[in-house]
């Protein structure tokens, strides 16, 4: 007797992923699952009889949570102190660990338009290729 019409067939069925549909849902390489494996950032899954891995729904999510980490700029250790096996993460860290990227990029920042200005002034400099300031920048051959 089921609660509701088709409960139990759907309480027994778990989603389970091959290697290759996890690497493809996370839209992922499967070399680049193993590796995260070998990291100890995804859990070495059970496996069939047959050998074959056995990922799970929270799988693909922590797969996914890493990819979305690495594209804020968090490296692989980082992402490893927040979710490895030996991470001992709190909300106050991962608020450190964000506000120091944040510190990052702005420094990043600075450097980029420190550098796009002193392009503008070699730009205004050489606006006459013959003048004195331009022909200084030519090499003596």
């Amino acid at each position: 007797m089921t609660l509701y019409c088709a409960t139990a067939r759907n309480l027994l069925t778990v989603e389970l992923f091959t290697i290759g549909q996890l690497a493809l849902a996370a839209g992922v390489n499967v070399e680049t699952v193993r590796y995260y494996e070998r990291r100890g950032l995804i859990r070495d899954p059970p496996r069939t009889g047959a050998g074959y891995r056995q990922y799970s729904a929270a799988d693909l999510w922590r797969l996914q949570f890493i990819a979305r980490a690495k594209r804020l700029g968090f490296t692989l250790a980082d992402i490893a102190s927040l979710v490895g096996p030996d991470s001992l993460s709190t909300a106050d860290s991962v608020r450190h660990m964000a506000q120091a990227k944040i510190h990052a990029l702005d420094e990043r920042q600075k450097e980029m338009a420190d550098t796009r200005s002193r392009l503008e002034r070699l730009i205004d400099v050489c606006e006459d290729p013959n003048s004195e300031d331009c022909l200084a920048l030519r090499v003596a051959n």
